[in-house]
């Protein structure tokens, strides 16, 4: 059965069990973000990982991540007309409304909000539809203890597994266009690379410890190296690998391919490492990145927030966050 959150009691009733906590080994770094949440259903802590930087660097009033929050919580057949510059939204509308009117109509709208807003024609003004039935933040929660704890076996940052799976599980193990397939989604010569079995017997991108490995793998074999040397070869050094923007650019890399992102940031050459390269990220066009491209670590920074909302109430324990009760959590975790 899914857990969900949104049910869960934010304090215990007098006679109930207590949240059971779950003290992960902190011995090294890649346990630094990860806490325990209560499940009341199966009266057992999971690992989770909380990133306190998030709130730190007040990503949760970004523009960008505030849309694709509001997308990520619309009701069926909802639309937001946005600028896609900054995501501001213009107005929200039914989505059958918008599949009425014909493309001369379309454009001459669109026209219009330019001209409104004196904005010139590289200002794309786009119709984003809503995404709730895709982010279904119970059933990926279901998978954060198994990806995380295939993560950390594997020495790679749970950061990742959770961040992926936010991303990417939701899908049900539908493909994508391209290929990509099961609850991490890697393509088949990816997932071939690094010993699953792929063929038209068997896939184990469908296996979840199998295609954790093989994530994992793809991760602290290519995509991390690969940012060392993009950081490198601009003459970027002072950093630490569990700073927010370095795994932002690294999630970028497992999504668009390391030589696409490469390119992305030749655009505007960074000579400093911090959340502003992540921001001009996001404005940086090449022919093999684009739109969905620039928009990944947006999702990811909005999935995060929106699941630690979901999860406030039941957080029983912070490793090494520095925060010593529910209400600094609450603190950080501040709403729209």
């Amino acid at each position: 059965m899914a857990f969900n959150a949104s049910v869960l009691p934010k304090k215990a009733v007098s006679g109930e069990d207590p949240p059971i906590k779950k003290i992960v080994d902190e011995s090294g770094p890649l346990c630094s973000c990860v806490i325990g949440v209560f499940d009341p259903a199966t009266k057992t802590s999971h690992n989770y990982v909380f990133d306190k930087q998030m709130y730190d660097m007040r990503c949760d009033t970004l523009k960008q991540v505030i849309f694709w929050r509001n997308i990520m919580n619309m009701h069926e057949d909802s639309c937001i007309i946005n600028v896609a510059t900054h995501r501001n939204e213009l107005m929200r509308m039914e989505s059958k409304r918008w599949s009425t009117l014909s493309d001369e109509q379309k454009t001459c709208f669109k026209d219009s909000v330019r001209m409104a807003l004196n904005l010139d024609s590289t200002h794309r003004i786009l119709l984003t539809t809503e995404k709730k039935y895709f982010y279904d933040f119970d059933r990926a929660f279901g998978q954060f203890e198994k990806g995380i704890n295939c993560f950390i076996e594997n020495d790679v940052d749970p950061w990742y597994a959770q961040s992926i799976l936010l991303i990417e599980s939701p899908n049900k193990l539908q493909k994508s266009n391209a290929g990509a397939y099961g609850p991490f989604q890697l393509m088949k010569n990816v997932a071939r690379l690094f010993g699953l079995t792929v063929n038209r017997k068997m896939d184990e991108r469908a296996n979840f410890e199998r295609s954790a490995y093989a994530a994992s793998s793809l991760l602290k074999k290519v995509c991390i190296p690969k940012t060392r040397e993009m950081l490198d070869s601009l003459g970027i050094s002072d950093y630490n690998e569990t700073d927010l923007w370095f795994r932002l650019l690294v999630m970028h890399s497992y999504h668009a391919g390391s030589g696409n992102v490469r390119q992305a940031l030749k655009t505007f050459n960074p000579t400093v490492g911090d959340m502003n390269l992540i921001y001009n990220l996001w404005k940086a066009e090449t022919r093999h990145f684009k739109s969905a491209s620039q928009n990944y670590s947006q999702l990811v920074l909005a999935a995060h927030l929106e699941m630690n909302e979901r999860l406030k109430p039941q957080i029983d324990y912070l490793s090494k966050q520095n925060l010593k009760s529910l209400d600094s959590l609450q603190a950080y975790t501040r709403s729209n």
